[in-house]
């Protein structure tokens, strides 16, 4: 007699999709298909179960994996909230040495690339971390979403693990502001996770490190999911978790003026000071700032488009091309001409004494960010960018990226514009201040880049698992 997985599962204490996995895997003897459904031999032995042991006795509130796991973010907001990591994957080897060096985990432990692990070897876990690949939907990549036929698809890798751990009750996954910006990628995510019977956000769930007082504007989004059945019914009725539900209010606040300061370390290495030449420029364009009066102004000054020592206009524009420019760009060289003649007596002298014309290109450009609110530029963030100086409020850094770009501060002790150090790009990451580094500063920096805040970790965590029932941790479901 055969029997349907429905009627196997209940035989054997397991679920559905277990038994499923099984069939597909050919580990039943004996099995037929028929159209979508198989069917079971009734005397057929139940296979050993390849994950690994889940019985095991453990302290831990919950069990987690953490997929993507870059140097930790995500393992160490789960584990301040009690959790314990039973798998972590991670294809980059510089990261995977990091990930070790904080949490002693064995070789076995974090594996590799995500698409080869079988999801059956990974132990029973309750929460699924991931931080997956962000090329896909990031503005610096062809942003083909779900298209991707590589990087697009370890989102439906991560489904296929949600298909063998029925167990599963928590979900939070972090991505790049820009997959919220196409609704085709966000109705992917809800209508999967959804098959999977969870309720997620309703909506994308857009936060920054400054929502929170953390002095970086990084905007991600997060999606979160609970399985429906595990769910607070008071809370959650309607089919999925509203931003008011998560009440996120409590945690925030505004970042303000100087809390760009509150992530500095004291006695840093003199190998970050910058460089004479980048600091005389940076003395040099606000000696500029001063003699022009620059308080407010609303477009990037370059000298190039200035059209220096000449008198007549249309000469200016003509070398520039600009006929055949877009409408925007006519108005900014527009602006710089018009800013130039009316400053020109400052000008002329300023760029012989520094020898502006024989500089490169970025040292030929401006871009001051702070209004009235600053009024030496010791006191402001500065970047040294392809795009120029940039000169903004000490209220918050602009987001690490994976690209070297470190953004610089005046220090007083030793008298220099300095690079934030990997350290303190860690406090802006919300990294614990034991945390572990090693590798090249430049490696570190591109860690940090890609890594995920795990004050706000922490918080969306806790958050998120307020909505389940009451003793929802600690046993695994089958």
């Amino acid at each position: 007699m055969l029997l349907s997985t429905n009627e196997i599962a209940q035989k054997w204490g397991v679920s559905v999709t277990w038994v499923t996995i099984l069939c597909k895997q050919g580990r039943i003897p004996g099995v037929v298909r028929k159209g979508n459904r198989w069917l079971i031999p009734e005397d057929a032995i139940k296979p050993d179960d390849k994950r690994k042991n889940k019985t095991a006795i453990s302290t831990a509130r919950f069990k987690f994996i953490d997929l993507f796991a870059g140097v930790g973010g995500f393992h160490q907001a789960m584990r301040y909230l009690g959790g314990e990591c039973v798998m972590a994957a991670e294809i980059n080897q510089e990261c995977v040495k990091t990930y070790k060096l904080n949490f002693k985990t064995s070789e076995k432990e974090i594996r590799g690339d995500v698409k080869k692990i079988d999801p059956t070897t990974i132990a029973p876990f309750d929460v699924l971390c991931a931080g997956f690949p962000c090329q896909p939907f990031s503005k610096a990549g062809a942003q083909q979403g779900f298209q991707d036929k590589t990087r697009g698809n370890l989102f439906y890798t991560i489904m296929d693990i949600l298909d063998a751990h029925p167990e599963v009750k928590f979900v939070i996954l972090e991505n790049v502001r820009n997959l919220a910006d196409k609704s085709e990628n966000w109705d992917i995510i809800t209508s999967e996770l959804m098959k999977r019977n969870f309720y997620i956000t309703k909506e994308p769930v857009i936060l920054s490190p400054s929502d929170f007082g953390i002095p970086q504007i990084r905007e991600r989004v997060y999606i979160l999911g609970i399985r429906k059945d595990i769910r607070n019914e008071t809370i959650l009725s309607n089919g999925f978790i509203h931003f008011d539900d998560l009440d996120l209010e409590k945690h925030m606040r505004p970042c303000k003026m100087g809390d760009a300061w509150t992530i500095l370390e004291d006695n840093v290495d003199d190998s970050y000071i910058i460089t004479p030449e980048q600091e005389r420029m940076i003395f040099a364009w606000d000696e500029f700032r001063r003699g022009t009066d620059i308080k407010v102004i609303g477009f990037p000054l370059w000298l190039d488009s200035f059209g220096l020592g000449v008198d007549d206009d249309k000469t200016v524009f003509d070398a520039q091309g600009y006929d055949d420019m877009p409408k925007w760009k006519k108005r900014f060289l527009e602006n710089n001409r018009k800013f130039y003649l009316e400053h020109r007596e400052f000008i002329d002298p300023w760029v012989e004494k520094y020898d502006m014309t024989n500089k490169i290109k970025l040292f030929k450009k401006f871009e001051w960010n702070c209004g009235t609110d600053v009024d030496n530029i010791k006191n402001c963030l500065i970047q040294i960018r392809q795009s120029g100086i940039r000169a903004k409020r000490p209220t918050y850094y602009p987001s690490l990226v994976a690209i070297v770009n470190t953004p610089i501060i005046w220090d007083e002790k030793k008298g220099h514009f300095r690079k934030i150090t990997p350290r303190e790009a860690a406090n802006l990451q919300s990294f614990h201040a034991s945390y572990k580094f090693q590798g090249t500063d430049a490696i570190i920096y591109k860690q940090l880049g890609n890594s995920v805040n795990v004050r706000i970790l922490k918080i969306l965590g806790e958050s998120l698992f307020s909505l389940a029932n009451e003793g929802w941790d600690g046993e695994l479901d089958g």
